[in-house]
């Protein structure tokens, strides 16, 4: 064992630290990582004396940090969700573990952050499933099967397809409901789930693709033309009761339950009884007709689907929050819900400028700007977190790991090499150092490269064209990253350049251009 002495935040106690906690005190780019430690405080929770928490972590799916109430959504209804936020605190500066769905899981559930992580953007491995996390890295889940917790996971995986190392059920999921690969979750009304290792058929005859377009002969402006697009057997209902099974059966021991929820990621298929309440606005609302192939399936009325399918989400998670209420599990649970990226960038489909849906940040999926990876976070413990508040600490996926450790007090089984920090103090209410930097990189979508220190955020874009100029955002002062000061701060911008080479590792199956591959020449035309 070795001491330490906290920052004054801590009091300047004198603590016992394992050494493997020792490496987290190392200096990156003259910032040091001491905030990295946030050991939990076993004033918190007398692990002795109490029972384990149980732990909910919900996961929405495409998201946007302004589509639900309690972060300023004003059309879509949210009220499961928005008495979350009233029961607990809400996150307002939480970021995804990146801007697509497969990456942003990885981080969440490995600890990594996106240079360290093994999937760092989407690749799919035919005939199912994305490209896997490895056998070495251990995830969220195996954690808690480690602590003798039942885990579960209900919804959309892809970390990994059937029979490779990211498969749930050798990833610490000891009970798997849902879609496997995310391409597959492109359609609410499929063919089959997955119920642990073994196909569950349903009862859509045919079962819908999510990427079909009319029919020849069609009428766009005829309702009857959109029945094609309709199933029977509603895939986000039979994952619900499958998940609501999970809590009841492991009622009497401590469980994990991991509900990444494929709402309101595209195709635009909801169940028409949803649709009224939005139908009887009377907001003008015009077909989305899939010209040309773009984007998911069509749909009659796409602003009323796409609040819908929303609303439907929030009635999912209600069910939930009130099963565990029915049971007197409630004080005892830790129910987190966040979302995996920002909202589509799907205009034509997904009208998020009629939403707001990301408000005043810039970007949307695929963009490491705000509004691509600032997620609207929400984080209840009755009697532990305050009610009714809100913290503006900057955090990330990476962060969940060490934070729920902390929380269930095992703190010391952090596995080493992780990114992340505890936030365990800001949600019981106590004072933390700032953390030392929060890294983002994005192989993807003409490439790109964050780091944010303090308030200041160094943004590349377009990278794999060769572009290696930094944009500089104050982002308190500028949280739609509208004024690039990056040439009144050219010593930040060279310290915070050294800062995002020195946090990362290449990565030949996912490599960032031109950091670890040349940049591709442009097209002759």
């Amino acid at each position: 064992m070795a001491s330490i002495i906290f920052p004054r935040s801590y009091d300047a106690r004198v603590l016992s630290v394992p050494a493997s906690q020792m490496r987290r005190l190392l200096s990156v780019g003259g910032v040091i990582v001491a905030g990295m430690i946030a050991l939990f405080d076993a004033s918190i929770v007398d692990a002795e004396s109490t029972a384990p928490p149980n732990v909910v972590f919900i996961l929405a799916d495409d998201l946007g940090y302004r589509e639900l109430g309690s972060f300023g959504q004003e059309l879509i209804k949210t009220p499961h969700l928005d008495k979350l936020a009233k029961q607990g605190m809400r996150l307002t500066q939480h970021y995804s573990g990146n801007a697509v769905c497969a990456p942003s899981r990885c981080v969440l559930m490995t600890g990594k952050h996106p240079g360290h992580a093994e999937v760092r953007s989407n690749k799919s491995t035919p005939p199912e499933g994305q490209w896997p996390i490895p056998d070495s890295d251990i995830t969220l889940a195996e954690l808690f099967t480690g602590e003798g917790y039942a885990t579960g996971a209900f919804g959309k995986w892809g970390l990994g397809g059937p029979d490779s190392s990211g498969e749930p059920l050798r990833q610490g999921v000891q009970r798997f409901f849902g879609y496997n690969c995310q391409s597959h979750a492109h359609s609410y009304y499929p063919s089959y789930l997955w119920d642990d290792n073994q196909h569950v058929k349903l009862n859509n005859d045919p079962p819908v693709s999510g990427h079909i377009g009319f029919a020849d002969g069609d009428d766009p402006s005829d309702p009857a033309s959109y029945a094609r697009f309709k199933g029977q057997d509603y895939a986000p209902d039979r994952i619900n009761a499958q998940a609501l099974q999970f809590v009841k059966d492991n009622k009497g021991k401590p469980f994990f339950l991991y509900y990444p929820t494929v709402i309101p990621h595209v195709a635009l298929h909801v169940p028409d009884e949803e649709l009224k309440q939005y139908h009887d606005l009377g907001w003008q609302d015009p077909p989305f007709v899939r010209d040309g192939g773009y984007g998911y399936t069509p749909h009659f009325t796409p602003r009323a689907a796409y609040a819908a399918m929303i609303t439907r989400m929030d009635r999912y998670i209600g069910n939930i929050l009130n099963l565990l209420d029915e049971l007197q599990l409630s004080d005892n649970t830790i129910v987190i819900f966040s979302s995996d990226n920002g909202t589509t960038h799907l205009g034509k489909e997904v009208d998020y400028t009629f939403f707001r849906s990301v408000g005043e940040l810039r970007g949307l999926k695929g963009s490491l700007y705000e509004g691509g990876v600032r997620v609207p976070t929400l984080v209840r413990w009755p009697g532990k977190i305050a009610a009714g508040s809100q913290s503006d600490y900057v955090s990330g996926f990476e962060d969940w790991i060490p934070t729920l450790m902390d929380l269930i007090g095992k703190p010391e089984d952090v596995p080493e090499g992780l990114d992340g920090i505890s936030i365990a103090p800001t949600l019981l209410g106590k004072s933390q150092e700032e953390r030392p930097y929060l890294y983002r990189e994005f192989p993807s979508y003409g490439g790109q490269q964050t780091i944010r220190v303090g308030d200041f955020k160094a943004v590349r874009q377009n990278m794999s064209k060769g572009n290696l100029e930094i944009e500089l955002y104050n982002i308190r002062e500028d949280i739609g990253e509208q004024n690039n000061i990056a040439a009144e701060h050219p010593e930040l911008v060279a310290q915070l350049a050294q800062q995002m080479e020195a946090v990362r590792t290449p990565s030949k199956i996912f490599p960032l251009i031109p950091l670890d591959a040349p940049a591709r020449k442009a097209k002759k035309r």
